[in-house]
């Protein structure tokens, strides 16, 4: 050591003294600033080995940092650069006063200098490929496409610069060392330095100084400015990260996916039917109300902008950037961060709470103390108009764009968790300050009465079981108990009323009678999960939907040991409520999406798909809560190679796929800014479909966009609708359900499926012979009752005929251990299409859509207990012309004819969410089972009205029909019901809302005796009936008017790319829990 090293050294260390005060500083301000959060779950601190492993994993390996592959070991060069190189940083203090210093011991080892030569050439090379990366992604042309735009380049810049310096000091100090023959290694443990060092041979030992002063001030510049800029997370990452990850939500490792965070208050999840709003944070309306895991979150942010990259509210031209708004939550945080540090509180009406005098008046003084830039900062409002200086911290239009689809969680290096923090601030926008989207307040009163989105009665919920040739056993109608069955067939809202889902919903339940897998439905006695509710902020609402579903759930199966409550959906959002949710507030079951489920059966060759002889080019849509939140990837894809379709992924698919633009409730939002999400997502699968128009032997192939959620189906047929309309690609393009895919290929194996599995008991083996088919002209005589069908119980079919074999599930409820009802008459080989009068309309039969009312009538809420309803004999109006003939036939094959109803039912125990004051559960009453009641004889009909009641019928109604047809086809039986007038349910809000899906019938309706029959050929008149009365055949409009409640305005049909409109009623201004409507059409 020499007197200029000497000197040297004490600057150098004086100066580093400093700048280690401004960074400890710094570190003291940042844990204070993080305190302020609310405590959290104490789960975080559980399973501290898992914590610990989970951490270290994802420095070690970088598992996370990988998604991006060439970021992920550029970075990791830098990181174990950046850590271990503190070994060698802190030799510097020694070298600066003497050059041939180093550490004791391990300082001479071969290894350590060897170590010392890959620390430093690593460290340089991956901050320049950083370097690089970074501007090659500088967001100067177009702003959009960069996920750097709005990130701080200078203290990016500051920080690659210095970490640049560091690893050129460790290179020159050994460089040097080398060249003025203080050390002369091995050249393996220095082969770089050793053949750089030959440029500077004969240095000067105070070259190893200089380089070594280089390399220590360096870093001691970067504690200093960093230390003073708490907000830099870019900087800071190096550190918080490690404790992010630590506290991480989910201690197996796993991303905070899936179930979304409890309301939380303190560290404690809220109970809306204790909960304070003047002493409980209900949501987040303020900094201070995220816990300090969010302040954490928040200093952690890197701004690398992966999230940003994966948003498609973003990338389709939204305010949204996850980045950008936890920036803006960090940056509003420390500023406001002296205001709260004196001990500074609002309330709700924005009044100071916090630093007051003994009298509770502002305490002036104390508060003057206070910076103003402080003061100031915390009169901002958290969310709102972000315009100006004074705006919100958070725009209110960014907030609502978010689908939750959690790309940015998935993508996040450091584990942020930005859903959750997004959905704590909608919580407070809808339960405190009444602030959301018009569009959502039609759905919130939707839920709240109806029990579904569509505001549809509870009654149509098994509609479709009257379209299918199948018995599905429904609880409380056919079976009382689980006893016997294997799993329970959650069908969802989407599945029950949207025409395109119930596709999905009719291929999952054929494919399950297929493979004899035992299964049950609720029918009425379903209600929305309330995923679309919480994802919008409405917790209070969610928790009574989900409090009722899980009343049913534990009836369902109080019987069934843990292992037998096995619930199968076909809604990814309904997946995800059900087994990730549900647990939250006391409702655990084993739930598994169709595609698992179905892929299983394929794997047990229970069901056998066929490849199609003629190409079939299919894409796949993830949806967002399939897959990226509940990890199901591989089972859609192996049906569908199992399928034999050929499968092109999209260039985003897996855990980067695009998001279809519903989730987060905006299916039930409109979308006014930039490009629409679906149409984004669209265009990207119609150009992967377009990349390969032919098969290998130039043969065109069937294009289709296959996917696993009706969310995901309506948004991507609304999609391809508006980018094909008008091209050659009009109609070639079509969207479709994985299960629909599976059932194509099955039935291509068994063109002959056998009815009469599990539901339906054995097949019938001492049938009568099936007669055969006669001329045309011999059906002028009258007909005779099918010689499979005892008098008493004969009907015309519903819906889909049964097969040669099969037994027919009539519409209506069926006799609790009663024999299977038979089919309806078997069509003659001849069609007689011209002869058919029109059947009549039954359901509510839109086309595309929701069906329209008219037909057989079902009562608008739970059956009551009564007398079995007098059964009508089925006929059809006689046609006008035909035109009208062929019109109703038409509708004739879409719906089938009208079945007699019997419906009687005991009133079932209220099921409430056990709130003050007495409030009911929403949703629909489950109907009792029924009671068995004797069915009147069917009238004989014409030969000719067979056959078009047996006719094959199209699997939807089409999309044309209108009223006038239903006025036409006028129904030939008329439903009545009997009982004693039900208690009525409410939703236990003001005004005594009513129970989701149940409403109260009215006044008995006069039984209809008998009905007008078929209009015969005119060479083939059929004999009249004596005497008949004219059947009660109300209009639709009257059957709403015999309800209790005024009828609502007739929902848009679902089939059609206006599914998500809701009826707009009320002011504009939505208020409270969503009462007040005022909702637009979303996706236009």
């Amino acid at each position: 050591m020499t007197t200029t090293t000497a000197v040297i050294g004490t600057i150098a260390v004086l100066l580093s003294l400093v700048c280690w005060a401004l960074f400890l500083r710094g570190v003291g301000t940042m844990v204070r600033s993080i305190a302020q959060g609310q405590k959290v779950e104490p789960s975080r601190f559980a399973y501290p080995g898992k914590r610990f492993a989970t951490m270290m994993k994802e420095f070690v390996a970088h598992t996370r940092m990988v998604k991006f592959r060439t970021v992920g070991w550029a970075h990791w060069l830098v990181m174990f650069g950046f850590l271990i190189g503190f070994v060698f940083w802190f030799e510097a203090y020694g070298q600066i006063f003497d050059p041939e210093f180093h550490w004791p011991v391990i300082g001479a080892w071969n290894i350590y200098i060897f170590a010392d030569e890959v620390l430093g050439l690593a460290t340089v090379i991956g901050i320049v490929v950083l370097m690089v990366i970074r501007q090659l992604n500088h967001p100067r042309v177009p702003a959009r496409l960069s996920r750097f735009s709005g990130s701080r380049f200078g203290a990016a810049y500051f920080v690659e610069a210095v970490v640049l310096i560091e690893g050129l000091g460790m290179i020159f100090v050994k460089t040097f060392k080398i060249s003025s023959g203080i050390e002369n290694p091995p050249v393996w443990t220095s082969f770089f330095t050793h053949y750089f060092a030959q440029l500077f041979e004969g240095s000067s030992v105070y070259w190893v100084t200089a380089a070594a002063v280089v390399k220590l001030m360096s870093g001691m510049v970067w504690l200093a400015v960093v230390g003073l800029n708490i907000d830099w997370g870019v900087a800071w990452h190096r550190f918080a990260a490690f404790f992010n990850i630590y506290f991480k939500r989910e201690s197996d490792g796993g991303v905070a996916l899936g179930a979304a965070k409890p309301m939380m208050s303190q560290g404690k999840v809220l109970d809306m039917e204790t909960a304070d709003p003047d002493v409980d944070a209900f949501g987040a309306g303020k900094i201070e109300d995220f816990s300090w895991k969010g302040w954490l979150d928040f200093t952690t942010c890197t701004e690398c902008g992966r999230c940003q990259s994966q948003c498609p509210a973003w990338n389709t031209g939204k305010p949204l950037s996850p980045k950008l708004m936890i920036m803006s939550l960090r940056d509003h945080g420390q500023a406001k961060a002296p205001y709260l540090f004196a001990g500074g509180r609002k309330d709700m009406g924005g009044d100071e709470v916090g630093i007051v005098d003994a009298d509770g008046n502002v305490d002036e003084a104390r508060l003057n103390k206070v910076p103003a830039a402080a003061r100031a900062e915390a009169e901002r409002k958290l969310v709102g108009e972000s315009e100006g200086t004074t705006g919100a911290v958070i725009d209110a239009e960014a907030l609502w764009s978010c689908t939750t689809c959690g790309a940015c969680v998935e993508q996040c290096p450091v584990d942020i968790e930005h859903v959750d923090h997004f959905i704590d601030m909608r919580r407070y926008q809808v339960l405190i300050e009444s602030d959301f989207p018009s569009e959502l307040a039609g759905m919130f009163k939707n839920l709240e009465n109806k029990g579904n989105p569509w505001g549809q009665n509870a009654s149509q919920r098994t509609a479709w079981i009257d379209e299918m040739d199948i018995h599905i056993p429904v609880y409380g109608q056919d079976v009382d108990s689980f006893e016997g069955y294997e799993y329970l067939f959650w069908v969802g809202c989407a599945g029950a009323y949207e025409d395109r889902a119930k596709k999905t919903t009719k291929a999952v339940a054929e494919l399950l009678d297929i493979a004899a897998v035992d299964f049950m439905v609720l029918g009425q006695g379903e209600t929305c999960t309330g995923d679309s509710a919480r994802r919008a902020g409405n917790e209070f609402l969610f928790q009574m939907l989900a409090q009722q579903n899980i009343d049913t759930f534990d009836e369902v199966f109080a019987t069934a040991p843990e292992q037998r409550k096995k619930i199968v959906v076909t809604c990814a959002h309904c997946f995800n409520a059900i087994g990730n949710e549900y647990p939250q507030v006391g409702g655990k079951y084993e739930v598994v999406h169709h595609t698992q489920l179905l892929n299983r059966l394929v794997r047990e060759k229970r069901l056998v798909p066929v490849a199609a002889p003629a190409g079939e080019q299919v894409t796949y849509h993830d949806p967002c809560y399939l897959g990226r939140h509940n990890k199901v990837y591989d089972a859609p894809r192996e049906l569908m190679e199992s399928s034999g379709s050929t499968l092109t992924e999209m260039p985003r698919h897996g855990e980067r796929s695009m998001c279809c633009g519903a989730g987060g409730a905006r299916m039930w939002m409109e979308e006014q800014i930039g490009k629409r999400i679906n149409v984004d997502r669209v265009d990207e699968a119609l150009s992967t479909l377009n990349s390969r128009p032919t098969d290998a032997d130039g043969n065109k192939q069937v294009r289709k966009i296959a996917t696993g959620c009706p969310f995901c189906r309506v948004m991507l047929t609304d999609g391809v609708t508006a980018q094909t309309s008008g091209t050659e690609d009009e109609g070639q393009v079509e969207v479709v359900d994985v299960s629909q895919l599976i059932l194509e290929g099955v039935k291509r194996g068994r063109p002959e499926v056998k009815r009469g599995g599990n539901f339906l008991g054995p097949i019938q083996t001492e049938r009568a012979p099936e007669p055969e088919p006669e001329p045309v002209a011999a059906a002028a005589k009258p007909a005779a009752p099918a010689a499979t069908a005892a008098p008493a119980e004969a009907k015309p079919a519903v819906g889909l005929a049964p097969k040669s074999g099969g037994l027919k599930k009539p519409g209506g409820l069926k006799k609790p251990g009663g024999a299977p009802k038979p089919g309806g008459a078997t069509a003659p080989a001849e069609p007689a299409a011209e002869t058919t009068q029109a059947a009549p309309a039954k359901g509510l039969a839109m086309g595309g859509g929701l069906k329209k009312p008219g037909g057989l009538k079902k009562p608008g809420g739970a059956p009551k207990p009564g007398a079995a309803k007098p059964a009508a004999a089925a006929s059809a109006a006689p046609a006008t012309d035909d035109a009208a003939t062929e019109s109703a036939a038409t509708e004739s094959a879409t719906s089938g004819a009208a079945a007699p109803v019997e419906t009687t039912a005991t009133e079932g125990k209220a099921k409430g969410f056990g709130m003050a004051g007495g409030l009911k559960k929403p949703g629909a009453k489950k109907p009792g089972a029924a009671k068995p009641a004797a069915a009147a004889p069917a009238e004989p009909t014409a030969p000719a009205a067979t056959e078009s009641a047996a006719t094959e019928p199209a699997d939807e109604a089409p999309a044309d029909a209108t009223a006038a047809d239903t006025g036409t086809a006028a129904p030939a039986a008329a439903a009545t019901t009997s009982g004693t007038e039900g208690k009525a349910k409410g939703f236990g809000m003001a005004a005594g809302l009513k129970k989701p899906g149940a409403k109260k019938p009215g006044a008995p309706k006069a039984a209809a005796t008998a009905a007008e029959p078929s209009a015969p050929a005119e060479t083939a008149p059929a004999p009249e009936p004596a005497a008949p009365e004219e059947p009660a055949a109300p209009a639709a409009g009257e059957t709403a008017a015999q309800t209790d409640e005024p009828a609502e305005a007739p929902a848009p049909a679902a089939g059609s790319s206006d599914s998500r409109t809701i009826t707009e009623t009320g002011a504009s201004k939505a208020k409270g829990f969503g009462l007040a409507a005022g909702k637009k059409r979303p996706g236009k």
